[in-house]
């Protein structure tokens, strides 16, 4: 697989996202299965690994720890802080908090690092800014773990350019991770020619769009738990209006000869030399699939083609809640 620069990191240009284990699309998966898909990855050269506190409130991070601590010197691990699972009335039951403090981020750090059974986490990011805290507060604690070394490098996850500008000046922004995709063009407006100024990478994350570019999905069949009910291109009138978008994308797939799923991964990675795609699956094919991408050759006709068929102006919905989008910084499209 084609190599790309993380940081001071070079990893596979393909990543693996390791939410979907544990969190988010549905139960989790049989923990012989994520350990199967996990020793896949590694097997097929993915070296870029990524998790978060959040993700099953440490599940992610216990599995992962249990499979690859063996494998360390093997990948780059990246893990997130500053939203977890917190017990806030004392019963037991925890529930996502936004938190970074900087007794807090390293409270938090410590707990992964157990988890993850290493010594330190290669790239780690602030999960969520938290605008009760300056930014460069919640910076300033990820430089001080750099210095202690229990981190190697600081990153941030869905950031405007103007807060990742704020953040490194306190201190280096090795990595900023954000969803982007065909459907989710966001970091297009400033944050993607921002890491470039200040040469950190662009992580992609959802880059089939949730699924929407890469599987057949009727969201009527989702889990209850599933973060997508929420998600508004998922319901009525947007889904509709959405799927009318699959018949031009799959027949260019087909034209190139790679699967959609595929499809929408190169183009992420024809985009810019700084943007790495992070797909999550629980599904060792899918895996599979996902890391053929990285051999999809598409002409400057067919990016064209892609770009005018899906984009913020003919995919219906907003990509968040309003709740999720008052939680994060990005910008946003006007009108």
């Amino acid at each position: 697989m084609q190599q790309r620069q993380l940081g001071p990191f070079k990893v596979s240009a393909i990543g693996l996202g390791c939410m979907n284990i544990c969190h988010a699309y549905g139960p989790p998966v049989p923990e012989a299965q994520a350990e199967r898909l996990l020793l896949t990855a590694l097997d097929e050269g993915v070296t870029h690994f990524d998790t978060a506190a959040l993700y099953g409130f440490g599940a992610s991070e216990t599995i992962v720890g249990k499979v690859l601590a063996k494998h360390r010197n093997r990948f780059t691990l990246a893990s997130k802080c500053g939203m977890q699972g917190v017990d806030v009335k004392g019963d037991g039951q925890l529930v996502r908090v936004i938190d970074g403090r900087p007794e807090t981020l390293r409270a938090t750090c410590e707990a992964s690092l157990r988890r993850l059974r290493t010594d330190v986490i290669d790239l780690y990011y602030l999960h969520r800014w938290d605008k009760q805290v300056p930014v460069e507060e919640s910076v300033g604690a990820l430089g001080d773990l750099v210095r202690a070394g229990k981190i190697r490098a600081v990153g941030l996850s869905e950031v405007s350019a103007a807060t990742l500008r704020k953040a490194h000046a306190e201190y280096p922004i090795s990595a900023v991770q954000t969803e982007y995709s065909l459907w989710t063009r966001n970091p297009e407006i400033a944050v993607l020619d921002a890491c470039r100024e200040i040469g950190a990478a662009f992580v992609a994350f959802s880059p089939t769009a949730r699924g929407f570019l890469a599987i057949d999905l009727d969201p009527e069949a989702f889990d209850a738990k599933d973060i997508r009910r929420a998600m508004p291109r998922f319901t009525p009138p947007h889904w509709a209006a959405n799927q009318r978008l699959l018949p031009g994308y799959r027949a260019i797939a087909a034209e190139v000869g790679c699967t959609p799923a595929q499809l929408s991964i190169a183009w992420l990675l024809h985009k810019a030399p700084h943007i790495l795609p992070l797909p999550g699956t629980g599904n060792v094919d899918h895996l599979r699939e996902n890391n053929g991408a990285d051999g999809v050759k598409l002409s400057s006709d067919v990016m064209q083609r892609l770009d005018a068929l899906i984009n913020q102006r003919t995919v219906s919905g907003n990509r968040y809640s309003e709740q999720s989008n008052r939680e994060v910084d990005t910008e946003v499209f006007a009108g």
